[in-house]
């Protein structure tokens, strides 16, 4: 996945998902650029290029900075669960 500068879960997902956070879990590796991640529990983390990754149902995320994310997600929702979450 590629996400811009910019993007935020709260403006590009929730309006679709209707949900107060992704209800979906992630696992992958980032490519390029950071991703910041708030948990529903207070903890937050930061995934930047090179790092694995595995983010539980109950969070938000943004871009970090001015270059896109890009992950490769190995358990991931389909483009259309992705929205819906």
């Amino acid at each position: 996945m590629t996400l811009e500068p910019g993007w935020t879960w709260e403006e590009c997902i929730k309006p679709i998902a209707g949900t107060d956070s992704c209800q979906l879990r992630h696992v992958g590796l980032a490519h390029a650029g950071a991703m910041a991640i708030a948990h529903e529990d207070g903890t937050e983390q930061e995934i930047r290029a090179g790092q694995a990754y595995v983010i539980e149902p109950g969070h938000t995320a943004w871009v970090v900075g001015d270059e896109p994310f890009v992950g490769f997600e190995f358990e991931a929702p389909t483009a259309e669960e992705f929205a819906k979450s």
